[in-house]
């Protein structure tokens, strides 16, 4: 073992070996689930987490072994833990209601299952909002065989959203009032200021517009107000992790937030991108990338000088931001960047694509757009909230034949050049670097091996990403959870789901059990994932090899979303003999 590999061992251990118990033998792990108090320098609170503290422990498997947990549930309420991104039998899962029935007060539930893959993951409870209140930690699994890259020491970089007020209070004031948490509402002077910029009718025209969706181009974040943190530290508190000069670091990020996007950047260092859920990937040198929420990027950064750099997370909004450090020595720190100025959502970013979107009663109609394949859609016509018309549209390999100016003020530059094809032409949220470099999208993921033999999927599901705003119910298909019928699959088929979001905010799904190959348009290289993120105004189609039996979640990743209707239980049927899953007999589906 390197002498990296032995720090590896010793930095990442430091958390296992709270959860190892005494003599267990290898593959046993023991957790129990607390109640512990959550200190973000600026304010604490009751909360929950692992083995007495929040985050949790990193857990550290090895590909092939055959793990034992030992959960013990120490609250006064059921709890539970789901293994996020590992494939598994489905009573292993981890959801309540659906794989099991979860883990009573006073109650240890074991959980056995095998090792079958290596990369970064997570778990956390699938409990309520226990996640949120702190019940998450890292999960590092070492492959078999030798990693493709070479790298000398590793830190896991998980991040969250701490907030001061307990989900289901969170969850309490957003049904309450959608707009509870935004402390960006514009006010007279942003009326004032636009009219002088964009002249009083087209900005009178433009508040209308907005005002009939219930809506604001600052609605991009529906929870404000929280404190991020880097593996439990705040910008205050600082969370260092030591390097000597020349070395190659292994940085982990994950991100464990309740419904905050971050886009992460080392000012000073390169990072390399070697792997995206767990699963490796051709590196990819960039100068900062976004994480959605439950996704985990693995980066290779070689700090060479003997000096401290911030490791810095904007939320994507940038009402937020935490920083921790890089360092040679403990109590070096580094300048904190600004945040940058907040961007908004256009008129692109609407879903003037889609049918069916209903933010307080607005019915929207037209074209269905954007393709994630870069195949080519000529000939499309769209009449604008403005009255204009938007003619000759071509978004094969990102380029227009026009521009439009939009009644916000904002040009649909991305009308005109390459754009990242996983945002919408003009939307406000397509990301830049702060250095002008270069930024990661999901059109850059190509796997490092495919896992499986690329074939043409045997039908399409389309899954409309729906909601209203106003009422504060998230949904698919415009029906929420508690009135759907569970998405039927059978075992040896491949799927192509077909997302269309018609809301304006941003999804990260996540299907349980299964791979969700992201078609980026590159067949067999596709890269593989467990969360896809889906931006407003776009249709992204990712597609799944059905081979694991059993009932599973699938869901928006942020939790109010999840929690308030965007949610299915797939349902795997058949399989080979001794494997196949007992079910509930099918019903009538609607």
């Amino acid at each position: 073992m390197s002498f990296g590999l032995l720090r590896r061992a010793s930095l990442l251990g430091a958390g296992l070996a709270a959860a190892l118990s005494g003599a267990a033998m290898a593959g046993e792990y023991n957790l129990t689930v607390d109640r512990v108090t959550v200190d973000t320098g600026s304010f604490t609170r009751s909360g929950i987490g692992y083995n007495g503290a929040t985050p949790g422990p990193v857990l550290r498997f090895k590909e092939g072994e055959d793990v034992t947990i030992n959960v013990t549930n120490n609250l006064s309420e059921p709890t539970s833990i789901h293994w996020h991104g590992l494939i598994l039998p489905y009573k292993q899962d981890g959801v309540p209601g659906i794989s099991y029935d979860g883990i009573a007060p006073g109650e240890t539930f074991t959980y056995r299952f095998p090792i079958v893959q290596s990369g970064t993951y997570w778990f956390h409870s699938h409990t309520g909002f226990q996640e949120p209140d702190g019940a998450y930690g890292a999960i590092i699994i070492e492959p078999e065989k030798r990693e493709p890259f070479r790298y000398d020491r590793e830190y896991v970089v998980q991040l969250t959203d701490a907030h001061p007020h307990s989900g289901n209070r969170i969850l309490r004031n957003l049904k309450m009032m959608p707009d509870y948490y935004n402390r960006q509402q514009r006010t007279l002077f942003d009326f004032l200021k636009d009219s002088r910029e964009q002249g009083f009718d087209a900005t009178l025209s433009d508040r209308a517009d907005w005002g009939d969706m219930r809506m604001m181009p600052t609605d991009i974040e529906d929870l404000q107000g929280f404190t991020p943190l880097i593996n439990g530290k705040s910008t205050k508190q600082n969370w260092t992790g030591l390097f000597t000069p020349g070395e190659r670091i292994r940085l982990r990020f994950i991100n464990s937030s309740a419904m905050t996007y971050f886009d992460i950047r080392i000012p000073g260092l390169k990072m390399t991108v070697v792997q995206a859920d767990g699963n490796n990937v051709l590196p990819v040198p960039v100068d900062e990338f976004r994480i959605a929420v439950a996704e985990t990027y693995d980066v290779i950064v070689q700090p060479k000088e003997d000096r401290a750099y911030a490791i810095f997370a904007e939320s994507m909004a940038r009402t937020a931001s935490v920083r921790g450090t890089l360092a040679t020595a403990e109590g070096m720190a580094a300048e904190v960047p600004e945040l940058r100025q907040p961007p908004r959502l256009t008129m692109a970013d609407m879903g003037m694509a889609h049918e069916g979107m209903d933010h307080g009663g607005m019915a929207m109609g037209g074209m269905s757009h954007t393709m994630s394949d870069g195949s080519t859609m000529s000939g499309m016509s769209h009449t604008m909230p403005d009255g204009t018309v938007m003619q000759g549209m071509n978004h094969g390999g990102g380029t227009m034949s026009g521009s439009h100016t939009m009644p916000d003020g904002t040009v649909m530059q991305g009308m005109m050049a390459a754009g990242d094809p996983f945002y919408a032409p003009g939307s406000g949220l397509t990301p830049t670097a702060a250095n002008g470099g270069k930024f990661l999208s999901y059109n850059d993921l190509r796997a490092q091996r495919p896992l499986y033999e690329h074939r043409e999927a045997t039908r399409e599901i389309e899954l409309r990403l729906t909601g209203n705003m106003e009422r504060y119910i998230w949904s698919i298909n415009g029906i929420k959870y508690a009135d759907a019928e569970p998405i039927r699959l059978t075992y040896g088929e491949r799927v192509r789901f077909k997302f269309v979001n018609e809301t304006m905010m941003t999804h990260p799904m996540h299907l349980h059990g299964m791979w969700s190959i992201l078609d980026t348009g590159k067949g067999k290289w596709n890269p593989v994932k467990h969360v896809v993120s889906v931006a407003p105004g776009t249709t992204v189609y990712m597609e799944t090899e059905v081979d694991a039996p059993g009932e599973w979640a699938f869901h928006c990743h942020l939790s109010y979303h999840a929690d308030s209707g965007m949610f299915r239980k797939v349902i795997v049927e058949g399989g080979p003999k001794g494997k196949a899953a007992a079910l509930p007999s099918k019903k009538t589906e609607g």
